[in-house]
């Protein structure tokens, strides 16, 4: 079965046809780094408006990437959770509205479990594993039991990872998108220049699994800050010295990030892993996972899907998407779109 899957959670518009749930027949994706760029970060209602614009023919884009007419479609999967509400209202109402002209059943995916699922979508099949979901948004440990099937093991208490990225990036004057302009600026520094801490300092004893970047990111704002000139005054930097923070404090992001991963393995006596979301693609990030697992998981393995899987797509959407219609699970019109992050506890 073809599903056409539609996702509109933050600023990519995406559509995609994905067949049986495996097979991706097209993954079409519109970035809207360019409008956001003059703001230095996500403006809800342009971002909903860029959606509003570019729906129809990403759509149509898909379709005829994947070489199939509207009438081979056997279902539509669209993103309705978490994300920006008035950008995820976009790709809703077009799911909807084609669901009715088509006479097709229509699901709601997560866009989180989506993530999840984007390593089955590249050929990780291996189960029981370790899923870290790491973005902008969001920055989550599971424990993944089959396609979509997970129990939470860990969260942020406040910051994302990604969020921590594109705002130290906004304070170096990287611009924006600032994890990426973050990254490179971080391959000329030194990533023991300054030593940033790596834990929060009112976390409980057991809570090893739970993430926080806020006391990261605010230990780099005071780093910077200049003294006696008010809040929010910055100290100017050379590129030497902005390369060293880049780098300091993307080695401690990135050393959070593996060693609540590996804890989470320690505790489940599971050794595979999966790590998805856009701050997955980020370099540093991959090789000290590689290097760790060699000395910690043996015989596990550490897996990252391409970057076109990684960042927001409609790909993994649609493959979710098959699996709820295949066990033949519907939602109804009203479909509601729901921004909040399911949490535990």
């Amino acid at each position: 079965m073809l599903v056409l899957g539609i996702e509109t959670s933050c600023d990519e518009t995406a559509a995609a046809v994905v067949e049986d749930g495996h097979t991706v027949r097209s993954n079409v994706i519109a970035s809207q780094h360019d409008l956001h760029r003059p703001f230095g970060g996500v403006v809800p209602e342009v971002a909903a408006r860029a959606h509003a614009e570019r729906i129809t023919a990403l759509i149509d884009e898909a379709l005829v990437k994947a070489h199939c007419k509207p009438r081979e479609i056997g279902g539509i999967a669209v993103v309705n959770r978490p994300g920006l509400v008035g950008a995820l209202l976009v790709g809703i109402s077009a799911a909807k509205g084609l669901a009715l002209a088509w006479d097709l059943p229509l699901v709601g995916v997560d866009h989180i479990v989506a993530h999840v699922y984007a390593a089955y979508l590249a050929g990780f099949h291996v189960y029981p594993h370790i899923a870290l979901i790491v973005s902008g948004g969001h920055t989550c440990l599971y424990r993944v039991s089959g396609p979509g099937a997970m129990d939470v093991l860990g969260q942020t208490a406040d910051d994302a990872a990604g969020e921590a990225f594109d705002k130290v990036a906004q304070m170096l004057g990287l611009g924006f998108p600032g994890g990426p302009a973050l990254a490179r600026c971080a391959e000329q520094g030194n990533p023991r220049a300054h030593a940033f801490p790596r834990a929060n300092p009112n976390e409980k004893p057991g809570d090893s699994l739970v993430f926080s970047f806020s006391g990261l990111k605010t230990a780099v704002y005071y780093h910077l800050r200049e003294p006696g000139k008010g809040a929010r005054a910055l100290r100017k930097l050379g590129d030497a010295e902005r390369a060293d923070v880049a780098a300091s404090f993307q080695e401690t992001a990135c050393e959070i990030l593996v060693e609540k991963t590996l804890a989470a393995c320690r505790q489940t006596g599971i050794r595979d892993v999966a790590v998805g979301g856009g701050v997955a693609c980020n370099r540093r990030l991959r090789a000290l996972f590689a290097a760790r697992a060699a000395q910690e998981l043996p015989g596990g393995r550490v897996f990252f899907p391409p970057p076109d899987l990684c960042a927001d797509n409609a790909a993994m959407t649609a493959g979710l998407g098959w699996h709820r219609l295949s066990q033949g699970e519907r939602d109804a019109l009203d479909l509601e779109a729901d921004p909040t992050p399911k949490r535990q506890g």
